[in-house]
């Protein structure tokens, strides 16, 4: 990583500012506009569906306890709740089932490190639906700009990339929507940079903190607009300055940090188009090695002639989906499931299909699964396009010796096979029939696909759950 003179050059968070600053919905082009939509309505389809299980409750037990009643919606529930505990459980339920969207080659979710900030606050000052949508782009490609710079750093050095860019994400789109100027928003991110944290010990036992992440860093992102509006001073060069967030969070990996990635191109190439949307309610990490499965199921005319499965993910992916082997084989809960490579390939094998039934309790007890899981193991895939395309593979040896394989480049909502319109609102019908009923989730739908055309407030009514 090159150092940078202050005096010398245009630094990242300055240009990222004036970029926020200056956006306007018309910059938009439409074709980005209409992939904006289609990544809210997904997202808000997951918020939806996460009040369907009881992690949801409890926490909003405890996120109604930071501070009572108040004026902004909750996603699908009846509560109330002052701006930044709605955003906190907003972003909560968007990323509580690890079903939302992912930026391939950032490795983060985008929608969750901005969107609860755009609505909660959107809703809070009356903002209107144009307005919201440019914050949201203006944070989506902060927050995928970061991932991109950072090359999957923040993975390796234990920081869940998500949670961490989050806050800087959080903090532009609300300087946006409060229409803070340049020098505001640069402060803001400076401001953030004391704040982007969140680490990956959930990985050992399935905790909840990965679900409480992004909620986070739009609290610390409204935190830090709101400073930043009033005169508070931040660090100028929050990304790239001694001690900032690439030498404190990438530690020995900082030297490969990418400066250019945070501003190049920026409102001339919209990384935003380029996020994935998930077919399946797990790991991104694991939807090539899903889709092979699943693919080959129908030449598998019993599971009980597997011998054994050979899965092949990408290598960087390794320590995250598939080890240590002995903890993936019986995941403990729903979210180490989400994680377990094995257990998921065994599932698609046995039933063609991976969908949220397939994380209930009953089924992760399924003897016939875990048996198969068993039998499961994972090498690096030497044909990987990852991280452009997280690719995966499955070869299943038969009993009668023979040897079936399949290979997915391009997992299913990427590139080319990405969700268009009727795609996203078949996955929202059924993730938001959880909790509503058809009519109601079908209102919510159309609000939602014409967001930009209608106040913030109003969409927020849709989403909310009568008393």
């Amino acid at each position: 990583m090159n150092a940078i003179d202050p005096s010398a050059a245009i630094l990242p968070a300055r240009r990222i500012a004036e970029f926020a600053a200056g956006l306007q919905y018309q910059d938009i082009p439409p074709a980005v506009r209409e992939r904006a939509r289609i990544h809210i309505l997904d997202a808000l389809g997951v918020g939806l569906a996460s009040n369907a299980y009881s992690f949801a409750d409890r926490t909003m037990a405890g996120i109604r306890a930071l501070g009572g009643e108040g004026e902004c919606t909750v996603i699908g529930r009846p509560e109330r709740l002052p701006l930044r505990d709605a955003a906190l459980a907003n972003g909560f339920l968007i990323h509580g089932l690890d079903f939302d969207d992912t930026h391939l080659a950032s490795i983060i979710h985008a929608t969750a490190a901005c969107l609860p900030v755009a609505l909660s606050l959107g809703e809070s000052i009356g903002a209107t639906g144009q307005e919201l949508l440019a914050a949201y782009a203006a944070g989506m490609e902060v927050s995928i700009r970061i991932g991109l710079a950072v090359k999957g750093g923040f993975h390796h050095t234990g920081f869940h990339a998500t949670g961490v860019v989050s806050h800087f994400s959080s903090a532009v789109t609300a300087g946006r929507l409060l229409g803070l100027t340049a020098e505001q928003i640069l402060n803001a991110q400076g401001i953030a940079s004391s704040t982007a944290s969140g680490i990956q010990v959930f990985l050992e036992d399935g905790a909840w903190t990965k679900r409480f992440h992004p909620g986070w860093g739009a609290v610390a992102g409204i935190t830090a607009a709101r400073l930043a509006q009033n005169g508070f001073v931040g660090p100028k060069r929050p990304y790239e300055g001694k001690f900032g967030l690439f030498d404190s969070h990438l530690q020995s990996y900082a030297d490969h940090a990418d400066i250019g990635a945070l501003h190049d191109g920026l409102g001339e190439r919209w990384e935003l188009a380029e996020t994935a949307i998930k077919p399946y309610p797990v790991c991104h990490f694991i939807h090539g090695a899903a889709d092979s499965a699943i693919g080959l199921r129908a030449d598998i005319p019993d599971v009980d002639a597997i011998e054994s499965i050979r899965i092949l993910l990408p290598e960087p992916t390794m320590k995250i989906v598939a080890e240590p082997a002995a903890d993936k084989l019986r995941p403990a809960n729903d979210y180490a499931a989400k994680f377990s490579a094995q257990f998921v390939v065994a599932a698609c094998l046995r039933l063609g299909r991976f969908g949220l039934a397939e994380l209930q309790p009953e089924a992760l007890a399924d003897e016939a699964t875990l048996a198969l899981a068993a039998r499961a193991r994972c090498e690096v895939d030497p044909d990987s396009a990852f991280p452009t395309y997280f690719s995966g593979g499955v070869e299943v040896v038969l009993k009668d010796g023979r040897r079936l394989f399949r290979h997915e480049r391009v997992n299913s909502g990427a590139g080319e096979r990405r969700l268009d319109t009727a795609g996203a609102s078949a996955k929202f019908m059924g993730a938001a029939g959880m909790v509503l009923d058809e009519a109601a989730a079908r209102r919510a739908c159309e609000a939602v696909l014409t967001i930009d055309g209608r106040p913030v407030r109003e969409t927020m009514a849709v989403l909310a759950k009568p008393a």
